[in-house]
């Protein structure tokens, strides 16, 4: 070998060892995401691994991802170029989960009991099919066509929308789907399951197990100013602790959900950077306090803990579909982890617009379903109790009292109670490129 060659081979060897250094830590996330994704996409939600590919994962850096698939084990190893390799397991019951150096093959994880109680009335109530009805009220070629403009016509890739819902009245009135897509496909809701994670409290407060203007009592937070926050600071994201809500960069949120195993201590540990309830601060970070330590110590056992959110909410609604994905620590990922059919989705925006009944079943108190709908002091309209709101006008053309569950890349939960609507949508597009004011402008006007 020659000395320039020999150089050469020294300053490449250099530039790897310094790039490896230096983006350890995007390594890690980039693949920690390329496995996490397609583990739940496989074994959770049935895709196959050339859409997961190309949909999904298809977005720089994570597509430069390649991937090891054992069908047996239920894993999938992510790795780029050599230089990281992460690795998720699918637990049934639990999900898809980030393993570490720690994880011993073969671990026993505790899983939630349910109950799937099928019931012989029509959707949504039941399994069977609706029953036939034709509004007056209804301009259905004109709902029709805001439905079909959400979509993107053959060989587009601008809205990629995957479907969209519209209940009026507990009746379907408009459904479709993208290629692909039917209505037994499982959605991922990324930051919807924070509408999720919120109507928890909802419950333990209708059972008297809490109040949310209680301080939070974390033992971490005892002997300084956080010592003050409570139940709704954290509820309304009014902590005012530090956090960085970036996902496409390594932030506090790609870290906590990528680089640990236990996510509902990472918001845990950061300071005040204002005072409680009086600085609105997006953060998945708050939202895992919520459904990790601090929902775990209201159940003496694990095992009642990961049972409560279905036997009280999800499964108690018939959101059968649905599944919340678990940490390496065992504990619900209620900022970002929740799985259900388009269908389901709606059932849940159904309980909200009939103020908390679930067909003669009050799930939560009507009282929680203003509380979740009523902006925080410091949102400016934007944002109530883990749900997002329009009371500021920020959707001119959509009625003031609609409010929403939103997730990463265009997932939405919408319910509008002036006009008796829920209407979801799920895709790999939020805004700008899809337009949300116009899509819910036209669905409300072909409403007369």
């Amino acid at each position: 070998m020659n000395k320039k060659r020999k150089y050469l081979l020294i300053v490449v060897l250099i530039c790897i060892i310094y790039l490896g250094y230096t983006y350890y830590p995007a390594l890690n996330i980039v693949t920690g995401y390329a496995s996490k994704n397609m583990a739940s996409g496989l074994f959770l939600a049935n895709r196959d691994r050339l859409s997961m590919e190309k949909q999904d994962n298809g977005f720089l850096p994570i597509n430069l991802a390649s991937y090891q698939i054992d069908t047996i084990e239920k894993s999938v190893t992510a790795s780029l170029f050599g230089l990281m390799t992460r690795k998720a397991i699918y637990v049934d019951g639990l999900g898809a989960i980030l393993v570490n150096d720690d994880y011993v093959k073969g671990r026993k994880f505790k899983v939630p009991n349910r109950i799937f109680s099928k019931k012989m009335m029509p959707y949504p109530y039941g399994e069977l099919p609706q029953k036939d009805t034709i509004f007056g009220e209804v301009n259905y070629d004109k709902l029709q066509k805001a439905v079909n403009n959400s979509f993107d016509e053959a060989g587009e890739k601008k809205q990629q929308t995957r479907s969209v819902l519209v209940l009026y009245k507990d009746h379907i009135i408009a459904e479709k789907y993208a290629d692909g897509f039917d209505d037994s496909s499982l959605m991922h809701g990324w930051s919807m399951t924070k509408s999720l994670t919120g109507t928890l409290y909802g419950i333990l407060q209708r059972q008297g197990s809490i109040e949310i203007n209680e301080k939070a009592g974390l033992e971490a937070w005892a002997e300084d100013e956080r010592q003050h926050i409570t139940y709704n600071d954290l509820l309304h994201m009014n902590s005012g602790l530090a956090w960085d809500e970036e996902y496409f960069n390594i932030s506090d949120v790609t870290k906590m959900l990528y680089l640990e195993s236990d996510m509902g201590q990472v918001q845990i540990a950061n300071q005040l950077v204002g005072e409680p309830d009086q600085l609105w601060n997006y953060s998945s970070g708050t939202t895992n306090i919520l459904s990790g330590p601090l929902l775990r110590k209201e159940f003496d056992s694990h095992q009642d803990y990961l049972d409560f959110w279905y036997s009280e909410l999800i499964d108690k609604i018939g959101m059968h579909s649905a599944l919340v994905e678990t940490d390496l620590a065992g504990n619900y990922i209620g900022s970002s982890y929740a799985w259900a059919t388009t269908r389901d989705w709606a059932k849940f925006g159904l309980l909200y617009l009939h103020e908390g009944n679930w067909n003669g079943v009050q799930v939560v108190d009507s009282s929680w379903v203003q509380y979740a709908a009523t902006p925080t002091n410091t949102s400016e309209g934007r944002y109530g109790a883990q749900f997002w709101l329009n009371a500021g006008g920020y959707h001119p053309d959509v009625p003031k009292d609609m409010y929403s569950s939103n997730g990463f890349k265009g997932q939405y939960v919408f319910i509008i109670p002036s006009r008796n609507l829920v209407v979801v949508r799920t895709g790999l597009v939020s805004e700008p490129k899809f337009d949300l004011n116009g899509f819910l402008r036209d669905i409300v006007n072909s409403i007369e």
